[in-house]
């Protein structure tokens, strides 16, 4: 990547169409095809790109706007993370900022940034990212941004969508790890329990569960009850083999409780989850006197290269979201339609969450195998 000329606006008469991107929130497998995807479609179309750095910042600040070509994307399918940057702290539209007497006040930046990016000769943007970057794009469209959305959560709770790239190499990555924990599980006859991502979903924590043969599942979506966890690890216990695997959402809670937080976020939308796998785990001690240990997996179901089913979920999402910027569909959103990838409203794309139906096929599949959700 190299940075943009003094005169990025390139204003005469006949320029070429010229397109920006950026990847907002957290980071996940796959973003850098994606990204590939984009340029090269859109270079194939004799248009110039430009990558606008960490989300919005790169526009607010005025030192984060790089000309992309086929050299800046050469080789980067494979790799995880964004070559653009990314954030998840600051919501633009709602900037935080603190006055001379110590109070904070919320102040709108939209008109900024649309002014920023104008100035700059950009014609449209590709947004990548999940909900909450997603509402940011709709907002700006709303305002009068040409922009087309594309969706990026490794937790899929993006309804207008059968699947988001990421998730797929975030399962692998639960899923190898709780592989792992078997082994070391059953070599000490502890219950050892994991924590994964999913603050409001349970995605994550259902198929690696599944997939990684736990004993007990527990998400968002099920409030569970520890008495009922006890009663099965120790059921297992009885009937051997005896060590227990419990995969746990970072948003479980129980019933009548609430989520276990570390940072309340007092003030702000975005409380802080941590601390349910050594909060279970000591409850399992205590309940059952079996030795317990917890680990929390983090942000590794963030990182690494994405899997194969991503890369091209990632490039078809790329491809498709060029198409929509030359068919002009602005404020539409590319999403998985099985078959194919089709446009969805951004707006209607950002209503609500996809959490998982207690009824579904997969969880019923779970509790034949004899999973315990802890309900």
């Amino acid at each position: 990547m190299s940075e943009e000329s003094a005169d990025p606006t390139h204003a005469h008469y006949g320029r070429r169409f010229r397109l920006a991107i950026n990847t907002g929130g957290g980071d996940a497998p796959g973003l850098n095809a994606v990204i590939r995807a984009v340029v090269l479609s859109a270079l194939n179309r004799g248009w110039e790109v430009v990558g606008i750095r960490r989300g919005y910042d790169g526009i607010l600040d005025g030192e984060g706007v790089v000309l992309l070509d086929r050299a800046s994307v050469e080789g980067i399918t494979h790799l995880g993370g964004t070559i653009l940057g990314t954030t998840n702290r600051g919501n633009p539209l709602r900037w935080e900022r603190t006055l001379p007497d110590g109070t904070v006040e919320e102040v709108d930046r939209s008109e900024e940034i649309i002014r920023g990016i104008q100035d700059r000769g950009i014609d449209a943007l590709v947004a990548i990212g999940g909900d909450g970057s997603l509402h940011i794009a709709s907002e700006l469209f709303d305002r009068g941004l040409p922009v087309v959305g594309v969706p990026k959560t490794i937790d899929n709770d993006l309804a207008a969508t059968q699947l988001t790239f990421g998730f797929h190499t975030a399962v692998q990555t639960a899923t190898d790890a709780i592989d792992k924990l078997h082994s070391t599980a059953e070599s000490h006859e502890r219950v050892m329990v994991v924590e994964l991502m999913g603050r409001h979903t349970g995605w994550i924590a259902l198929f690696a569960g599944i997939t990684g043969s736990a004993d007990v599942i527990l998400i968002p979506e099920i409030p569970y009850s520890m008495d009922k966890v006890c009663e099965h690890l120790i059921a297992k216990y009885e009937t051997g083999p005896r060590y227990g695997i419990v995969v746990v959402a970072e948003g479980a809670k129980p019933e009548g409780g609430e989520p276990s937080l570390v940072d309340p976020g007092e003030g702000t939308s975005n409380p802080r989850y941590g601390g349910i796998a050594e909060r279970v785990a000591n409850e399992i001690g205590k309940r059952t006197e079996l030795e317990t240990r917890s680990l929390v997996l983090g942000h590794l179901q963030r990182g690494g290269q994405p899997t194969a089913y991503d890369r091209l979920l990632a490039v078809r999402f790329g491809a498709a979201a060029v198409d929509l910027v030359a068919r002009k569909e602005f404020g539409s959103m590319v999403a998985l339609v099985p078959p194919d990838v089709q446009a969805v409203p951004l707006e209607d794309a950002v209503k609500k969450l996809k959490t998982v139906p207690q009824d579904s096929d997969v969880v019923r599949t779970a509790r034949q195998l004899g999973i315990s959700f802890g309900d």
